[in-house]
């Protein structure tokens, strides 16, 4: 009768463990990416939400610094910016604007009273580096790709400004973090890094966000600073900005004149 008893009691104990268990935590890396998303969402409903995805192209004219190790080199130049999404870009410089970049797909060139060349390796590489991290290209295509993971790194403060920092890391495992303002959910700040196939150096290149102002329903940065290993390399003060103006293709078509690498044709 004893072992009886006891069989039971066992098995009353044991019947709870035979019970579906309630639902589970969702694990911490989960609630961590989710935290992510829900920010990155808020700053893309912050930047014009629909509005802002849906930008096709950008006209831009302001006035653009250069500057060496941190020092400036130049006194400003005007330029006006020609952008259509996600691969052609135009940029025109002094007030003749004698002197134009142009961008397209992968290719790039350089427009002076000399004719036009093709960009070197370096310069163009440099400039398809900046694009491929783009901030609009991480909002609006990284966003979107399989594979992509989120991480919520916590808060901080940087550039004066209380943030939330995210970490977006592609299939690639190319990785970009973006610094969100976490009062108005706009992004303050964009860094990501790279090794130099040379030197096997690493190399920090950051973009800074400041003077946003309403266009056409976009929040949008009037003043954009971009830093290299922590030196100031560029600045640019925005006066006019125009979206889905609908810029030819043409725009971005040019012929190449002549290759200065290819020296002159001997007579």
């Amino acid at each position: 009768m004893k072992l009886l008893v006891t069989f039971l009691l066992l098995a009353e104990l044991a019947l709870p463990q035979a019970v579906a268990p309630p639902s589970q935590p969702i694990p911490v890396d989960q609630e961590n990416s989710r935290k992510a998303k829900t920010i990155l969402d808020a700053a893309i409903q912050a930047l014009g939400g629909q509005a802002y995805l849906n930008i096709h192209d950008i006209t831009q004219e302001g006035r653009t610094f250069s500057f060496h190790h941190g020092q400036p080199n130049s006194f400003g130049v005007r330029f006006w910016r020609f952008y259509k999404y996600p691969d052609k870009d135009r940029v025109e410089l002094t007030p003749k604007r004698d002197v134009v970049y142009v961008y397209n797909g992968d290719k790039g060139y350089e427009v002076t009273f000399k004719g036009t060349r093709p960009l070197d390796t370096k310069e163009l590489s440099d400039y398809l580096r900046r694009q491929h991290y783009a901030l609009d290209r991480v909002l609006r295509q990284w966003l979107t790709e399989p594979r992509v993971a989120l991480f919520y790194e916590g808060q901080a403060v940087t550039e004066g400004k209380s943030v939330d920092q995210i970490t977006v890391m592609n299939a690639k495992n190319e990785g970009v973090t973006l610094y969100i303002d976490s009062n108005d959910h706009l992004p303050v700040k964009k860094s990501f890094s790279w090794r130099d196939p040379t030197d096997k150096e690493r190399n920090i290149e950051e973009e800074i966000y400041d003077n946003y102002r309403p266009v056409q329903n976009t929040m949008t940065p009037h003043t954009v600073t971009r830093t290299y290993n922590g030196d100031m390399a560029n600045q640019r003060f925005l006066t006019t900005v125009t979206y889905n103006q609908g810029i030819s293709d043409s725009k971005f078509e040019v012929q190449v004149t002549y290759d200065p690498n290819k020296g002159v044709p001997a007579r």
